[in-house]
């Protein structure tokens, strides 16, 4: 058996295979909570080792989205509980990855029309959220000028991932992944060309990393570090990062932090297969050995290039996104030889005419001696 199909131990939870179906935001909710299309869509595609649900938003002045299911309500957690319960009955491990977007959002999705936040009062340059571009009109505006966060506020937030989490766990999911990534609310405070705040949240490296690791801290106290990954983007230029001096020492001094605080996993997302820049040749390396734990990456994988990481120890796990997207049963395809259904473009997010629609409604593969 290859490896990328044998099971794998994740902190004490028992995985199938080294299959992680990376999460991806669908925008299908049409009432901010998960319904019978949500439930199919996991179900579908239960046969990863591992799934990571999309954004799930841990408030609603997290939301820079619409029509993304959130774990800020007993009623969305109620619902989520039927998605993992679903999952679960077939074999499937499901993390709930838990999302502030932070100035990604609208004033006409935010509580009161309020200013969306983050750790500077600057807005994100080319840089669309999904609001209403008019009432009962849903599109992609350009994000609001957000406010700077206070330090109460951002101890605050802290409390909402807190609370999303302990709702994610009693909602039947396996764990939590943390979204520190792709231009999000942590990487905000990340960024040394974004963040030039002045107190213990701004300035040195140590200081921009603060209100992660402080969250992560936090999480690990409520449900155990063996539940809690986080995902990272390093290098990421999306929604206006721009680069900074110490950009790999901050990356790799954080790699040492993660490391020290023996996480479930660090999931890192290369950005190069969502047209951005990608991770610089070499610092994978450099990551991998300040960071020890368990890793999984994601970024335009195939089954060779997936075996050809696990076999030189670069990572212990390998996330898909697209592929899934078309293909519910892409672990059987792989492990098969069976070729892979191409997904269309046009439906990947939103709905389009139709919930269903690029959404649950791709096949299972069928060989022609079967049909």
């Amino acid at each position: 058996m290859s490896t990328l199909f044998k099971p794998f131990d994740l902190a004490g939870t028992l995985l199938a295979n080294r299959v992680v179906m990376a999460p991806m935001t669908r925008a299908r909710a049409l009432e901010d909570i998960p319904d019978e299309h949500t439930l199919l869509y996991y179900a579908q595609r239960a046969s990863a080792g591992l799934i990571i649900s999309e954004g799930i938003p841990i408030s609603r002045e997290g939301c820079g989205y619409l029509f993304n299911p959130g774990l800020y309500t007993d009623e969305q957690a109620r619902a989520w509980r039927r998605v993992t319960d679903a999952v679960h009955a077939k074999g499937g491990r499901m993390f709930a990855q838990l999302w502030h977007v932070g100035r990604l959002s609208h004033v006409s999705i935010q509580p009161g029309q309020a200013a969306p936040v983050s750790s500077v009062a600057v807005a994100a340059a080319r840089s669309n959220a999904y609001a209403w571009m008019e009432p009962g009109k849903a599109g992609p505006v350009p994000a609001s000028t957000p406010r700077a966060l206070s330090v109460d506020e951002i101890r605050r937030i802290t409390g909402d991932f807190v609370s999303a989490a302990r709702r994610a766990m009693d909602a039947g999911f396996d764990g939590i992944e943390l979204h520190g990534a792709n231009g999000y609310l942590f990487e905000q405070f990340i960024n040394g060309a974004l963040n030039t705040r002045e107190d213990a949240y701004g300035g040195s490296i140590a200081n921009r990393q603060r209100f992660l690791l402080e969250t992560l801290d936090a999480l690990s106290a409520e449900i155990g570090r063996e539940k809690v990954g986080v995902r990272l983007s390093p290098f990421g230029r999306l929604y206006d990062m721009q680069p900074y001096a110490d950009e790999a020492e901050t990356w790799v001094t954080l790699a040492a932090e993660l490391d020290a605080r023996h996480l479930a996993y660090v999931h890192l997302s290369d950005q190069l297969t969502i047209g951005a820049e990608a991770i610089p040749e070499g610092f994978a390396s450099q990551f991998r050995q300040a960071f020890r734990g368990t890793l999984l990456a994601a970024g335009g994988f195939n089954r060779i290039t997936a075996e050809a990481a696990l076999a030189s120890g670069e990572l212990d796990l390998i996330a898909f996104g697209r592929p899934f997207i078309a293909n519910p049963d892409l672990v059987e395809r792989m492990q098969h030889g069976w070729p892979l259904a191409e997904g269309e473009r046009a439906t990947f997010y939103g709905v389009n005419g139709s919930v269903t629609r690029g959404y649950t409604d791709y096949p299972r593969y069928q060989s022609a001696a079967s049909v």
